[in-house]
């Protein structure tokens, strides 16, 4: 098949529009549809981007020119929905986290394996031009052995900007199922599996207020730790640390440093697409800094990249395993916090393959 994967999208929420900005300037992608349960939503989003088709979730996947479904509905509907698609035999690319846990994001796996279709998971930061650059760099030896790694992510919390954000609050949110994927995606593909986790956690508030728009002035309540520290290891050697809060008036994003046995590297932040690299060696005063090259578009880059693996018949680097593994990790986290144990990390993982420099995503490659 030479033209250009169908593709809908579900959930016409914030996020949809990086999504539908990008997925409708990419020409190996035709959109043909927006659903949402909110179906003035999704009609304003599909004018607002030039999509023709309109309706329900179930709609959406029995679309008969949609191959991929991108699923952008909340994480407690990611596997239903996903279930829903592969069951109508369309790929699915998901939004984080991949499932609310792991047995049902086995399930959906499992279920995309009997009917031969892929899934694929967000974040697609780690195929941006920045993080990309970071592994070239890592690969060519420029910090020698990679040892550790260094991430913070603080917060004073989502509540002051976002209009509905009970949603963060919930089993499936908070920062470490919200924030958490971007900086231990990034830490997989760059360390490879994990395979044991001891962390804390804290709530330091049983509820918070909305700062802004129409509902400004709501307390709702918070269900979940809203500032983590773990120590995580990995199979091949190295150890990282992770901070993730919401409790933090300081407002610290994107802080990720990986120590080799010859430098440091410090990156740009994992929930962008572009931003340069630093690397300071060891006995030195300063950074050297390496402008970053390759895609910086933004939300969807994962999307084209399993279209275009979907066409080529070859492996899409957000992969499925990939996410599963990822929210492993964050289970583990999540069960050392309750027993105060280190906790094992069962699931593996293939590292994806680097995107060449020149990844282009706005030249059409399916002819």
């Amino acid at each position: 098949m030479s033209d250009p994967v169908g593709v809908a999208v579900t959930g016409c929420g914030t996020i949809s529009d990086e999504y539908l900005r990008n997925l409708t300037s990419f020409p190996d992608l035709r959109v043909l549809f927006c659903a949402d349960l909110d179906l003035d939503r999704a009609k304003a989003q599909a004018a607002r981007y030039g999509v023709p088709g309109v309706g329900s979730a179930a709609q959406a996947a029995a679309h008969p020119d949609v191959e991929l479904v991108v699923n952008l509905t909340i994480p407690a509907a990611h596997a239903e929905v996903a279930q829903q698609a592969v069951a109508a035999g369309k790929s699915v690319w998901n939004e984080k986290p991949l499932a609310l846990d792991t047995t049902a994001g086995r399930a959906v796996l499992a279920a995309a394996a009997r009917a031969g279709v892929r899934i694929g998971c967000a974040p697609d930061t780690v195929l941006g031009a920045g993080l990309q650059t970071a592994r070239r760099l890592i690969a060519s030896g420029m910090i020698g052995e990679p040892r550790s790694a260094l991430t913070l992510m603080q917060d004073p919390g989502p509540e002051r900007w976002h209009h509905d954000p009970e949603f963060l609050f919930r089993r499936g949110a908070g920062p470490l199922f919200d924030m958490g994927p971007y900086y231990l995606s990034t830490l997989a593909t760059l360390f490879g599996p994990a395979d044991q986790v001891a962390a804390l956690g804290r709530r330091s508030q049983p509820s918070r207020v909305i700062g802004s728009g129409p509902r400004a002035g709501t307390t709702f309540e918070v269900e979940v730790p809203t500032h983590i520290a773990a120590l995580i290891g990995y199979t091949q050697g190295p150890a990282a640390t992770l901070v993730l809060s919401f409790d933090s008036p300081l407002r610290r994003h994107g802080f990720v440093e990986i120590t080799g046995t010859e430098a440091t590297l410090s990156l740009p932040d994992p929930n962008r697409f572009d931003g340069d690299v630093r690397v300071r060696a060891t006995g030195r005063d300063d950074w050297e800094t390496i402008p970053a090259a390759g895609a910086p578009a933004g939300r969807g880059l994962g999307v084209l990249d399993m279209a275009r693996a979907l066409r080529a018949g070859t492996a899409h680097r957000a992969s499925g395993e990939l996410a599963l593994h990822v929210l492993d990790i964050m289970e583990a986290v999540a069960r050392s916090i309750t027993g105060g144990t280190f906790e094992p990390v069962a699931t593996t993982f293939d590292t994806p393959v680097a995107l060449p420099a020149d990844w282009d995503p706005c030249v059409r490659t399916i002819n």
